[in-house]
């Protein structure tokens, strides 16, 4: 499914932390006005927070996209890039609130931008919740 956004991971960390993704402008995502159809631009951002802080954090936990919204700032109307990057304080945070309370929700942007990131087309934000297994199974389980 990944593919057809016409968003393709350049680079990648080998502790995923940081991941480079390049959207092409080509005849399959350009729109009636001859820039990039925004939903390409959408779609190649959408998995790669939830799949970072999975890795990131192990599978003693579960991660799910709870919402996603997208500013567009200018046309693309060439091949884009939106960089990726979770830091060792961000997860750290993420961890300490999790232990705290089960389960955490926040909120994280990426630009999309030109290869040298002198502009911004696009500002994707997306909310993301992080529970422990436990927490969520038993929230689960109280829903029923």
């Amino acid at each position: 499914m990944y593919k057809r956004s016409c968003g393709k991971i350049i680079k990648t960390t080998e502790d995923m932390s940081l991941v480079l993704v390049r959207i092409k402008l080509s005849w399959r995502n350009v729109n009636y006005n001859g820039s990039m159809f925004g939903g390409s631009l959408f779609s190649a951002t959408d998995p790669i927070y939830m799949i970072q802080f999975i890795e990131l954090l192990g599978h003693d936990y579960v991660v799910w996209d709870k919402s996603a919204k997208i500013q567009f700032k200018k046309p693309a109307r060439e091949t884009v890039y939106a960089e990726f990057v979770v830091t060792p304080s961000e997860l750290d945070e993420v961890k300490q609130k999790v232990e705290a309370n089960g389960s955490y929700t926040f909120d994280k942007e990426v630009l999309i931008t030109s290869k040298d990131k002198s502009v911004v087309y696009a500002i994707a934000e997306k909310e993301i919740y992080v529970a422990t297994k436990e927490y969520y199974k038993n929230r689960k389980s109280n829903q029923r």
